[in-house]
């Protein structure tokens, strides 16, 4: 799953890695491009899953949008190895990159959300906003909720706010 909008050079880039293993999370991903890619904002929206991602993608990038299931009270494996190959690469230079999380946790996203404040503590990234956990059984509000992130994550990023 990869998904470019087209903009600029000089345009700011938001990457969304959005770990999709069902359906229901496939929507989640595809509402948070839709909303970074709103129309009326100038920002290139790049959406990635975590094995496509590579550490050359998120230097690139002035802010991340990370979506991930709960597993085992952990985040998925696939979101870990993203972690595992790029955290080196990136360390020294993306400190302060903005960043967002939104969690499908079939229990309550604690353990996903405490080891990703621990990788992004390491990191030096900035928190945009606390950690958007999605809990319980589905509910079709959730693809509202993560597109009004990723919209509110691109307004931010072309303001420069981010």
């Amino acid at each position: 799953m990869v998904m470019v909008s087209d903009m600029t050079a000089n345009t700011k880039t938001l990457l969304i890695v959005a770990h999709a293993p069902s359906p229901n999370t496939k929507k989640l991903a595809e509402a948070a491009y839709k909303g970074a890619d709103h129309p009326d904002l100038e920002v290139k929206v790049i959406l990635k899953s975590p094995q496509d991602t590579q550490p050359e993608d998120v230097l690139a990038a002035d802010a991340l949008l990370l979506g991930t299931t709960e597993n085992l009270a952990y985040m998925a494996g696939l979101t870990k190895d993203f972690f595992d190959r790029c955290y080196y690469p990136v360390l020294e230079k993306k400190q302060g990159l903005p960043f967002a999380v939104y969690i499908r946790a079939g229990h309550d996203g604690t353990g996903t959300k405490l080891a990703l404040k621990t990788i992004t503590t390491g990191l030096r990234w900035e928190w945009i906003q606390e950690a958007l956990i999605l809990r319980g059984d589905w509910q079709e509000a959730f693809t509202t909720q993560v597109e009004e992130l990723a919209m509110t994550m691109a307004a931010g990023v072309e303001a420069g706010i981010y």
